[in-house]
């Protein structure tokens, strides 16, 4: 059984949340944020919350209600205030700049690296710091980890690009003979 499913969803204020056949579209202002759950849940909005009950009795039924459950509150709590994930350059020489809608890394290869910020992000750069924002949550994580992915960080220095709150754990060198 499903905890995660059984929970309601409130609404915040200055969000609306309706429903079109199988589609939940979320929305504040002139951002909007739909949700697809191609009819493997029951949908209803009352009384300032968003209930999702399952339609069947089945293990797939549950799994899928706690998904849509989780992608309706993500959707929700994206408009409300947004989600947002830091990264950090380590490095001689590694630098970043945001240049109208590219960020344009130096990470010790004979080029820079010019990343296209997808339409939804918002990507800022503080000394060494990268922070990445959006409504999207899944948007956000994956901007981040293609970004992360140019260079990762390395296990003897920690030279590369890691998350903020990420732990590199090191390695010891090379030892001589004598």
């Amino acid at each position: 059984m499903s905890r995660i499913g059984k929970k309601p969803i409130a609404i915040p204020a200055g969000i609306e949340v309706s429903v079109a056949g199988t589609v939940i579209s979320v929305k504040k202002g002139n951002k909007v944020s739909t949700v697809e759950t191609h009819g493997r849940v029951n949908i209803e909005v009352a009384e300032g919350n968003v209930v999702l009950t399952r339609v069947g009795e089945d293990k797939t039924s549950s799994a899928f209600w706690g998904t849509y459950r989780a992608l309706t509150s993500n959707a929700i709590d994206g408009l409300n205030a947004g989600f947002s994930k830091s990264l950090e350059i380590n490095g001689v020489g590694y630098r970043a700049a945001v240049k109208g809608e590219v960020l344009e890394l130096q990470l010790g290869y004979s080029h820079p690296i010019n990343y296209e910020i997808p339409a939804g992000l918002e990507v800022t750069v503080e000394k060494n710091i990268i922070n990445v924002k959006g409504a999207d949550k899944q948007q956000v994580g994956q901007a981040a980890a293609i970004i992360r992915g140019f260079r990762k960080p390395e296990p003897y220095k920690g030279k590369g690009v890691k998350y903020t709150d990420e732990k590199i754990i090191r390695k010891a060198g090379k030892t001589s003979k004598k």
